[in-house]
Parts: structure tokens; sequence; C-alpha cells
């Protein structure tokens, strides 16, 4: 079948302007937040667009430790993504979680034993969901300590001051509070 005569050329194509600067956005994001399924955290990346949510995207790039020959899910920055998206309110349901862990290519099994830990139902406290996963990722109190006031907003509540390594992070009282008793009562537990 022979080809169409039609040409095209910049004259005949409309480019709608605002499509530059959605594609720089998403390669700096996509660059920064170095998915493992690209075509998966890019569907995330556009549904979250679509609709005005906060965008899975890390703040910045993360390399790997040293001693980190594979990605092993989870990570700080993947962590405080999850919490922009899912701290506004005091629970998520769990197909809530679930979709935003599966947009963010992380693994599932991670997931499923976070879940178990912790004896989440099918409506999850988001700061205790947090605190596990701030623990599963450094395991000290000073890491989650640092990891929660790194990652949360301050709320219309009463800030304290956390101080490590000569740097302040401003949290609240209470979302340092609740990081802190679930890390606590985990230790216990455990």
């Amino acid at each position: 079948m022979p080809l169409p005569d039609t040409m095209y050329c910049a004259q005949q194509i409309n480019i709608p302007p605002q499509l530059p600067d959605i594609l720089k956005n998403f390669t700096k994001a996509a660059i920064r937040t170095q998915p493992k399924d690209l075509l998966l955290w890019s569907a995330a990346y556009f549904s979250a667009l679509s609709k005005g949510e906060c965008l899975p995207v890390k703040d910045r790039l993360e390399m790997n430790v040293a001693t980190q020959k594979t990605d092993t899910g989870l990570s700080p920055g993947l962590l405080k993504i999850l919490h922009k998206q899912l701290s506004p309110r005091e629970t998520c349901s769990k197909e809530e979680l679930q979709k935003k862990w599966k947009g963010l290519c992380l693994p599932m099994d991670q997931l499923e034993t976070l879940l178990s830990l912790g004896s989440f139902g099918s409506d999850i406290n988001w700061m205790e969901f947090f605190a596990l996963g701030c623990s599963a990722l450094g395991g000290r109190m000073t890491r989650v300590a640092l990891l929660v006031s790194r990652s949360t907003p301050l709320a219309n509540s009463t800030p304290t001051w956390l101080t490590w390594t000569g740097t302040c992070h401003r949290i609240t009282l209470t979302t340092s509070s609740a990081a802190y008793r679930h890390k606590r009562n985990s230790n216990m537990a455990g």
C-alpha cells in the first residue's frame, strides 16, 4: 500500500503550549526518582498530575550505599513520597496504600510484610505505618526521628525542635510522639 502524499511540517502540527514544560518536568522527575518500572511509575505520575494530587517524585536522587549491590525496595526518599501522599489524612485504606506502593514500583511482598508486622487491617493509621516504615529503614530511634522530621510538614499544632548532627528540623509534637510511641511499642513487642 503506498504512503499517503500528506507531509507534515511545523505549520501543520499544533503543539499545545504546556507540552514542553510537562515533558521537561516529567523527565526531571523520572531521573530523580529512578523507578524500576518506568511505564508503571509514569502511569502513577500522570494520574496524580491529572487529579492534582501529590506526585510520586523524590526530592533528590538517592544513591545506593556502597555496601548495597541491589535495590532493596523501600528507601527514605520513597517513604517520604508515600508520607506526602498519604499523611494529609489520619488513616488510609489498605487498597489506597497498595495503589501508591505499586505506583512507586516497590515490591508488594515488602508491603505485605510491613502490614503483617504492624497487624494492620483494612484501615491503616498512617503515622503507625510510617513509623514502622522508618523502623524498617533505620531501626534506631534517632533515625526514626530524623526521617519523621524531614518528611512531615508542620500542621496547626504546637511544634517542637529536634536537633541531630547540628541541624534543626521542625515537626509537631503530635507527630514526633506518635512515631516514638509506635517505635517503642514495636521494640517491646519484638
